[in-house]
């Protein structure tokens, strides 16, 4: 059995490529954290596992603790896999033998409180998935797309890189205009560059989340001047800015959190920046890593206040930056 000593909160946050974990103490200073694979139940390998080396990576680092209250926002987890993710994530939490039952929702509101405080707001999301909502105190009130990588996600790294092979594939085979994306995506996928064959069995032989990892290729090739990439992120910009439009209702309401890697920074991070301001007069705000937002969450649910929850938002500026093409 642990040794309990000190109480702390524990906020995990879990996207189709990277889960991550933080540990916090009731005063709000990090005591612990930890990262493993995805946990997406529509499109990660083994979600169970990465939410279990996340959160033993986690408590090793801080030492004998007791957890008082945990929240885990899962992407993926909305109405039609929340059953399906609670099952994975209590059956992990059994596992590493933690006591209580922790708080398990998808990553829509934990992206929100990664940005902000404030009880209501917007959020637009775009990291491997991509999603769009409105939050009024602390529950979703509207949302749009977020529908996973076949039926949506559209603007999301993964449809990024999707987009990327098909430009590809259409220059390969003389549908298109010709793109260095042939090039650039059969050496990022270790395949010739004029085989047709050899890009489409590697980028079938991937998962689909794993897609994701050709966005920071497509952005590149864009910010260099090359056409059929810079035609991609502009289609992604405008159907990330159509998901928002959908859920928001004149006047907007303030903050608009941003988050995911694909919003963090680049070519379309900075046309839905320009966007949101010449449309709306809105300022948009970035979110911290996901995982302080669902550690602020956990904190808020044993009764710390929200300049608690603001504090350790502020401490994510010191925390690396999540690779690019995943969340």
């Amino acid at each position: 059995m642990r040794n309990m000593n000190e109480e702390v909160v524990l906020g995990v946050d879990a996207g189709g490529t990277h889960t991550r974990c933080l540990l916090v103490g009731l005063d709000g200073t990090i005591r612990g954290r930890g990262r493993a694979g995805g946990a997406n139940q529509r499109s990660s390998a083994d979600p169970a596992v990465s939410f279990i080396n996340a959160v033993s990576a986690s408590l090793r680092e801080a030492g004998p603790v007791s957890v008082a209250a945990a929240v885990f926002g899962v992407a993926g987890a909305g109405a039609a896999g929340l059953a399906t993710t609670e099952q994975t994530v209590l059956r992990a939490w059994r596992t590493l033998g933690l006591p209580g039952r922790p708080e398990v929702g998808d990553d829509i509101v934990v992206a929100f409180a990664a940005g902000t405080a404030e009880p209501s707001g917007a959020v637009l999301i775009a990291g491997t998935g991509a999603v769009a909502a409105t939050i009024r105190d602390g529950r979703i009130e509207r949302r749009c797309d977020g529908y996973g990588w076949l039926l949506g996600d559209e603007g999301s790294a993964v449809w990024l890189g999707i987009a990327g092979l098909r430009a590809a594939l259409a220059a390969l085979d003389g549908r298109g205009r010709a793109t260095v994306l042939t090039e650039r995506l059969a050496a990022a996928l270790h395949v010739p560059a004029g085989s047709r064959q050899a890009l489409i069995g590697a980028a079938y032989s991937m998962l689909p989340a794993e897609l994701g990892s050709l966005a920071p290729r497509v952005c590149a090739a864009a910010e260099e001047g090359d056409a059929a990439a810079v035609e991609i992120v502009s289609t992604a910009a405008s159907r990330l800015l159509e998901s928002l439009a959908a859920v928001l209702a004149p006047p907007v309401q303030t903050p608009v959190v941003l988050a995911g890697s694909v919003l963090r920074e680049g070519p379309v991070a900075e046309r839905v920046r320009t966007a949101l301001r010449e449309r709306y007069g809105v300022r948009p705000v970035t979110a911290a890593p996901g995982e302080y937002g669902a550690a602020a969450l956990a904190l808020r649910r044993t009764g710390r206040s929200a300049q608690l929850h603001a504090q350790l938002l502020a401490q994510a500026r010191y925390a690396p930056s999540p690779p690019a093409g995943g969340r």
